[in-house]
């Protein structure tokens, strides 16, 4: 995943809780029912700090064995030293590091692989990343349960007009091309589930979304900086207005009146 654009480990630790509520529970309860009773493997692709693997361990069976793919050595280092789940039957999973970048993965990789997961990957991806890890899990057979892609949606309440401008500069901004890398944004994850159908695989989405507000106003106060912040970056001609709105959002989550909905989808695909 080299050339990703270098994301904190204390941004991931603070998304954590609401990743955790947002991901679709009933397409993780789908994929354990493909898993057999007995040792299992999961290949958890763009793994960070390890918050997919501490969510989905317990709903599967076990024994487990989870091999984290990153290309940031430092975010798995935290992952394999952290606290490891346990799995459904309370008993610990092994976990394994693999440094490296996704576009040379292959199906050879994930050989003896019982399921592939990613979260929060699809939408910072390129096409010949998608491309690499749909035609590995085809190889090997293996299911994908992709998480947490963002599909471009976002409602703020209360509203403003400047909100649709924003969104449009954001989902653009997701589209741009850094250091020879053009990320897919919130196609990537429509792009992910044409190609298993291609493959003549079964796709099956689900509608997951992002909530915040006051019970995790530092969340919605980043998020929503990050997110006025890369707009304006992308249209230069928001910065005038965009002071304005600012200030007025930080005054709402302040005074606990802000909330934001951030629409992402969930993918489990797996073959006919």
């Amino acid at each position: 995943m080299s050339g990703i654009l270098e994301v904190s480990g204390e941004w991931l630790a603070l998304r954590e809780p609401e990743d955790a509520d947002a991901r679709s529970r009933d397409l993780a309860l789908a994929a354990a029912a493909m898993l057999p009773e007995g040792p299992i493997v999961v290949h958890d692709l763009g793994s960070g700090t390890g918050s997919m693997m501490r969510w989905l361990a317990p709903l599967l069976p076990g024994p487990q064995t989870w091999i984290l793919h990153d290309w940031n050595a430092d975010l798995i280092e935290r992952a394999t030293d952290g606290v490891r789940p346990l799995d459904r039957h309370n008993a610990a999973i092994s976990v394994y590091p693999q440094t490296g970048n996704l576009a040379n993965l292959r199906a050879t990789d994930l050989a003896g692989a019982s399921l592939v997961t990613a979260s929060a990957l699809l939408d910072v991806l390129t096409s010949r990343d998608i491309s690499a890890i749909v035609d590995a899990c085809v190889g090997a057979r293996c299911p994908a349960l992709l998480a947490l892609s963002v599909t471009g949606d976002v409602r703020l309440t209360p509203r403003d007009g400047l909100d649709a401008a924003v969104e449009h500069a954001f989902n653009a901004h997701q589209l741009r091309e850094a250091d020879g890398r053009r990320q897919l944004g919130r196609y990537g994850a429509p792009i992910a589930r044409g190609l298993f159908s291609q493959a003549g695989w079964h796709v099956r989405p689900g509608t997951t979304v992002w909530r915040l507000d006051h019970r995790r106003p530092r969340l919605l106060s980043e998020w929503f900086y990050g997110w006025v912040d890369a707009a304006v970056e992308q249209d230069p001609g928001l910065r005038a207005e965009a002071k304005r709105y600012r200030q007025l959002r930080t005054s709402q989550i302040e005074r606990g009146e802000l909330a934001a909905q951030v629409s992402h989808v969930d993918l489990l695909a797996w073959p006919r």
